[in-house]
């Protein structure tokens, strides 16, 4: 059940709202009875979509449950090569269980094209939000053997913590640091529940309006082949999905954190304007922030981070890189998107990373272009259709091509279209960001975001009745 679906937002999340507020307004002073419904209605949540592997989300928790509190108990009694092997042990496991599910069918195609062999893949369903879950839930237990939090020794607690629906499927992946406290005692007022509301509906448009619109000719214009697409149906190509996945996923963090803001849960935030950013390690200090913050705490600093030699350095990066590529997908292009990264930001930090700040307009652009070029490799699989789409950017096959005007025609490109992807494009930069919040304190802006926020929702409503394009990019990791 996605979010930007009627079913999410017409039935699911009305009913659980009531059932929270009354639960919250019957027993004020207990927490654990608010947490209750927040944990039956996020198994159901995730029941809707993946009842088969509802028991996989319950065996990540308890088996976590108890290696945090072996790790915890094996501390106190100051035992840590104990308490070092158990933790070993959990990540083992979850990479283990997380590797079986996604990785299974990548190896063994792997194998069988450069052994030549003919093994069976075999047909595994990928559980849905497995990469989000199982990251977060590792987090805990690695800050348990940190000293970062206690040991949690209430089972249900983790449960919540894990499961909470609005962060479970897609993200953002969220430290039990950061919301420890917030899970014991937490209060919903009718400021953070208006804004959490607002923040919600930003999301909801951002991914149905925007979004979605985008992917729609996106989508339609690559199921040609690239070569008669033209230079311009390339670009174009590539501006939408940029613009796609940008406000497919920030949209449905900020959904979440809206989601969370109305509980009394403060999530932290996941994309800050990347596409403003003046690098590619700028970029990724803004782009998915939990999944980058996970990176660089749980692996890039235990490995040395730039606390090293040169070699070792980039070595670090690039073992990231690899793996931060390999858990977006289960596929080579993946693994060559995380490596492009890797490479970009080697160069950045060895060559000419600290010039860049100084030439203000150029900079932007530099960064721009090296990710729209790095969303060729994260959007087409293989190898030969990533050569074919660079070609075509840079003009190999001519200016425009067949496939471009049949796409204007097929994937109703008009005044919607172009709306969405100019403010699409505007909104990608953070023209009001340091103004925003003292201007919505003024009576007048408050009124007109709150009109302005019924009509993006009604607009929202209308687009998912009348059967609008609705893909979900992050769902299939």
């Amino acid at each position: 059940m996605l979010f930007s679906s009627l079913e999410f937002l017409c039935f699911f999340f009305p009913v659980f709202f009531l059932c929270y507020f009354v639960a919250a307004k019957l027993f004020p002073r207990n927490i654990q009875v608010r947490n209750m419904v927040l944990l039956v209605f996020s198994l159901v949540f995730y029941a809707w979509g993946e009842l088969s592997y509802l028991w996989l989300l319950a065996v990540s928790i308890v088996f976590n449950y108890l290696f945090a509190l072996a790790i915890g108990h094996a501390q106190k009694q100051n035992r840590q090569a104990a308490a070092k092997w158990w933790l070993i042990a959990d990540v083992v496991l979850n990479l283990a269980l997380l590797g079986v599910y996604k990785y299974t069918g990548f190896f063994v195609r792997s194998i069988n094209g450069v052994l030549g062999t003919d093994i069976a893949v075999p047909a595994i369903v990928l559980p849905i939000g497995i990469s989000f879950f199982t990251f977060q839930i590792m987090s805990y237990v690695i800050d348990v053997f940190k000293g970062t939090v206690p040991p949690q020794k209430n089972l249900f607690t983790v449960a919540v913590y894990l499961c909470a629906f609005p962060q479970l499927i897609a993200g953002p992946i969220v430290r039990y640091a950061d919301i420890e406290d917030q899970l014991a005692v937490r209060t919903e007022t009718l400021d953070g529940v208006y804004r959490g509301m607002q923040r919600f509906i930003v999301g909801l448009s951002k991914k149905v309006i925007i979004a979605n619109t985008c992917a729609a000719v996106c989508d339609t214009l690559f199921t040609y082949e690239l070569s008669s697409v033209g230079a311009v149906g390339a670009w174009i190509g590539m501006l939408t999905y940029t613009l796609q996945i940008y406000f497919d996923f920030s949209g449905y963090s900020d959904m979440a954190i809206g989601m969370g803001r109305m509980m009394g849960f403060d999530y932290k935030e996941n994309f800050l304007h990347p596409y403003s950013a003046t690098s590619v390690t700028d970029f990724w200090r803004r782009w998915h922030i939990s999944l980058s913050s996970f990176f660089r705490e749980y692996v890039y600093i235990p490995l040395g981070g730039n606390r090293v030699g040169k070699i070792r350095h980039i070595f670090n990066i690039l073992v990231v890189w690899a793996l931060t590529g390999l858990w977006h997908g289960a596929s080579w292009n993946f693994v060559l998107w995380g490596a492009y990264y890797g490479v970009l930001l080697i160069i950045e930090k060895l060559l000419y990373g600290k010039y860049l700040q100084k030439i203000p307009v150029l900079n932007r652009l530099y960064t721009l272009c090296a990710v729209v070029f790095g969303w060729v490799f994260f959007r087409f699989e293989s190898t030969g259709a990533i050569g074919e789409m660079f070609a075509t950017l840079f003009g190999a096959h001519g200016l425009t091509g067949s496939a471009l005007v049949r796409t204007l025609g097929q994937s109703g490109v008009d005044m919607v279209f172009v709306a969405a992807f100019v403010i699409g494009c505007t909104a990608s930069f953070p023209w009001f960001v340091k103004s925003r919040e003292r201007l919505l304190n003024k009576k007048p802006v408050a009124l007109v975001c709150c009109v302005a926020s019924f009509l993006l929702l009604a607009a929202c409503v209308l687009l998912m009745e009348t059967g609008a394009y609705n893909p979900f990019i992050y769902f299939r990791f």
